[in-house]
């Protein structure tokens, strides 16, 4: 196997930069830069020289031997200072080396995923750590990254287990007294299981916290949308004027408040007459984007909004503007009761996201759990090979969650995720 080498700090120029080595060459690749291995686990000063014995840098240096590393194998890491020179000095000797290569993208966790020191769930939790913006995200990535949806699926796995060697027993040895039929608390104990699994199924998902919240504006025109929309994000993204229809496509917003993500969503105006083609197309596609809304946030006239929308009064500094039930009154041309629409909009925000403390599933991971959850909710046969049958599907989509059972594609797409040196 290849030692393969990165820089694993950000790019430079930096304070530190960070370079590390991993694979079978890496002590020799130490001694060859050091002229020594120092000791294991033990930050230590040394001279790095390049071939021709001229100084590259003096650096702390790590040696930390294998099995018991981030990726399972012999690891050096060199804290450089961290100008471009300097590290381009030492790569560029790393890559004289025989037998050393410049690592891959995601290819130091893709190791450690090989040799068992993560599995496939905390492989993603790390992505989703390395592209954390917001508290909220980081909170969860955290707590996959540190194994706590392994752990549970490996006690559903055992309880699927469990649950087999009973039916196993009475397909091996069913024509013996003493095993002929399934234990009492069989039927209790799978539907305790399918119960189980189905309450992790209804927890929110990690793309709605990974890709945010989204909040829809609507109305007809010239309702103050557009307007609202700038005065939410805080800067002059949507074009305002009082001529109707201005609004002609969706304009879409990143934003962070309360340390939960948001994507702001303004829309064309609608409205049934006088539209010519091209704002027709918008507001068409505003439609379509009420359908895709966590929140839509109604200026139109009360109760015509979407199913559930927020009614918002958002000309509150004119006179006869205001809805006699409405969830919120603001004046975009004031700011008035803008700060406190965005209180209302991230208290239903937070119920749409997991509680502080609760893993969240992504959308291969929630697969693979409905798969199981469906195989075990249909083993109900009495013909025990059936049954036997089912319960090993189960199992087999629960491997699929930590990577017991996976594919070179599905890796390929995990592992393309993370930066080159991670």
């Amino acid at each position: 196997m290849d030692t393969i080498f990165a820089l694993s700090s950000g790019a430079p120029p930096a304070g530190i930069a960070v370079v590390r080595v991993s694979g079978p060459a890496a002590a020799s690749a130490l001694e060859r830069l050091a002229g020594r291995i120092p000791p294991a686990r033990r930050a230590t000063a040394m001279i790095l020289r390049g071939a021709d014995g001229g100084e590259l840098d003096r650096a702390l240096v790590l040696w930390l031997p294998g099995p018991g590393t981030a990726t399972g194998e012999d690891t050096a890491e060199l804290h450089l200072h961290g100008g471009r020179a300097v590290v381009a000095s030492i790569e560029a000797e790393l890559a004289r080396i025989p037998g050393l290569r410049r690592a891959e993208a995601g290819e130091f966790t893709r190791r450690a995923f090989a040799n068992g020191r993560i599995d496939l769930a905390e492989a993603e939790g790390l992505a989703d750590l390395l592209a954390a913006e917001t508290e909220s995200q980081r909170r969860a990535a955290l707590l996959m990254a540190g194994g706590v949806l392994s752990r549970q699926v490996e006690a559903w796995r055992g309880e699927v287990l469990a649950l087999s060697a009973a039916v196993e027993a009475i397909l091996d040895f069913g024509d013996e007294d003493d095993v002929d039929a399934l234990p009492d608390d069989f039927g209790a104990r799978l539907a305790v299981l399918a119960g189980d699994i189905a309450a992790w199924l209804e927890k929110p998902t990690a793309e709605r916290l990974r890709d945010g919240i989204r909040v829809v504006l609507g109305g007809p025109p010239n309702a103050g949308k557009s307007s609202l929309f700038n005065a939410l994000i805080g800067s002059d993204a949507a074009i305002v004027t009082a001529t109707p229809g201005t609004t002609r496509d969706v304009i879409e917003r990143p934003v962070a408040v309360s340390g939960m993500p948001f994507i702001l969503v303004d829309t064309a105006g609608v409205r049934g007459e006088g539209a010519d083609h091209i704002e027709a197309l918008g507001i068409a596609r505003a439609e379509a984007e009420f359908q895709r809304a966590d929140i839509v946030l109604w200026l139109g006239p009360e109760g015509k909004g979407p199913a559930g929308a927020f009614e918002v009064s958002a000309k509150s500094d004119l006179e006869g503007t205001m809805k006699s039930a409405a969830d919120a009154v603001v004046s975009a041309a004031t700011g008035e009761g803008v700060g406190e629409l965005w209180t209302a909009i991230a208290d239903r925000g937070r119920s749409l996201l997991p509680i502080p403390g609760e893993v969240v599933l992504h959308d291969r991971q929630r697969e693979a759990l409905r798969d199981a959850f469906d195989e075990l909710s249909a083993s109900t046969a009495s013909v025990p090979l059936l049954l036997a049958e089912r319960l090993r599907r189960a199992r087999v989509a629960l491997d699929g969650i930590t990577g017991r059972a996976s594919t070179e594609d599905m890796l390929d797409t995990l592992f393309g995720r993370f930066c080159i040196g991670k």
